[in-house]
């Protein structure tokens, strides 16, 4: 008897000790597919957490980095199955609602009119369902303010049901708030109100680097040099090791026509350390902006390098078109 039941105890014990070790190679396949993200390499992401998939179906996260990764790669199908596969595994996670959100979305920006009308509908439903199961979704939040705010009543917008949500997330978070709200004004085209919400957002010291770099984007668009540079200081502080804050300052300095050599030195640095990957300023952007400070400069031979480095990357960057073209006639 005594025999017996040590054996039933080895026999517990190795197959706990199986099961652990399976847990962990599915875990390290997780943390494998996260470093190919990070480093931008989307394919081999791919690869690595299809095989965590297959091991472990029932991994939400897993599916949910697929998504993300599957979107860099504008791959919308696969990205809206692998999305729409992590909210059945756990429909009550807010941020599996939202990237399921954002994979219709994308997909609805190249669809035909009629499938588009459908994924818009989508699209608000997951961001609504997101931010009803988490109010401090924040990412989630925006991203319903802003299609409410852009989209028309067609497919469920309008900017009457963004304005609640607006008032509810400025009593939470004056910075997220006031951000919100430029945002829905530049989606109007109302800059003067959209660059007076966006300066109280810097001044409100926002948390997020991905709310303060995508005024950072506006900025750029509208050569606004002060706000650039206050971009640059609030992403720092926020996140010292984030490259973004270095392609913002070097842009203000081009654009203001001081210190060339650090304006090379940032925008040289942000090419050496940041991935390609949505939210970050495409490299053939760091490109353009060395080819007009080098114009600036009358190096015409590395202006034109770089303009040329920019459409290689990217060869519909009509800036970079345009200012090959102009460089090539003076």
């Amino acid at each position: 008897m005594v025999s017996g039941s040590r054996w039933l105890l080895a026999v517990l014990l190795a197959t706990g000790t199986a099961i652990a070790a399976e847990t962990l190679k599915q875990e390290t396949d997780l943390d494998a597919g996260r470093r190919a993200y990070e480093a931008s390499d989307y394919t081999k992401a791919i690869q690595v957490l299809q095989v965590a998939a297959a091991k472990n179906p029932q991994n939400g996260d897993v599916h949910l980095l697929l998504t993300k990764s599957y979107l860099e790669l504008q791959e919308r199908d696969a990205a809206v199955r692998s999305a729409e596969r992590a909210v059945s595994l756990d429909p009550q996670n807010s941020l599996y609602h939202e990237w399921l959100g954002r994979a219709y979305g994308e997909k609805a920006d190249h669809a035909s009119m009629f499938s588009a009308i459908s994924l818009a509908k989508k699209t608000r439903k997951e961001f609504e369902t997101a931010v009803q199961l988490d109010g401090k979704n924040f990412a989630a939040r925006q991203a319903l303010i802003e299609f409410d705010c852009s989209a028309p009543g067609l497919v469920g917008g309008g900017e009457e049901k963004a304005l609640p949500q607006i008032k509810e997330l400025a009593e939470i978070d004056a910075a997220e708030g006031h951000y919100a709200a430029g945002n829905c004004r530049r989606q109007k085209k109302d800059f003067d109100a959209a660059d007076a919400e966006f300066t109280k957002a810097l001044e409100s010291k926002a948390k997020s680097v991905e709310l303060i770099y995508d005024i950072g984007d506006y900025a750029v668009r509208r050569a606004q040099i002060e706000r650039l540079l206050a971009v640059a200081d609030a992403g720092e502080r926020v996140n010292p090791k984030d490259p973004r804050g270095k392609f913002y300052r070097g842009v203000a300095l081009a654009l203001k026509k001081e210190n060339p050599e650090e304006a090379e030195e940032l925008l040289r640095e942000y090419l050496n350390r940041a991935p390609t990957r949505s939210g970050y300023p495409r490299p053939s952007m760091a490109h353009l902006w060395l080819g007009r400070l080098f114009e600036e400069q009358h190096r015409k031979e590395d202006a034109e390098r770089e303009f040329d480095a920019a459409l290689k990357l990217d060869p519909k960057n009509k800036m970079a078109q345009e200012a090959l073209k102009q460089l090539k006639k003076s």
